[in-house]
């Protein structure tokens, strides 16, 4: 059975790091943040999957600068 696609609302995704929602959008605009995906007018969100992946990233780039 395949796991579902579960998607993240930017207020999700700030309260996962700690940050605001202008944040996140700031870090998406700017490239360093995973690209929304709009879903339909009015809902734009983030796969989980995709946030995954950038914290995985980040801690092997924090691993790598501290070696």
């Amino acid at each position: 059975m395949r796991n579902p696609i579960i998607f993240l609302k930017d207020t999700e995704a700030a309260i996962r790091y700690g940050v605001s929602r202008p944040t996140i959008w700031r870090w998406a605009k700017q490239g360093k943040f995973p690209k929304p995906i709009k879903l339909g007018a009015g809902s734009t969100r983030w796969r989980s999957s995709d946030l995954e992946d950038w914290e995985q990233s980040k801690i092997q780039n924090s691993i790598q600068t501290n070696s």
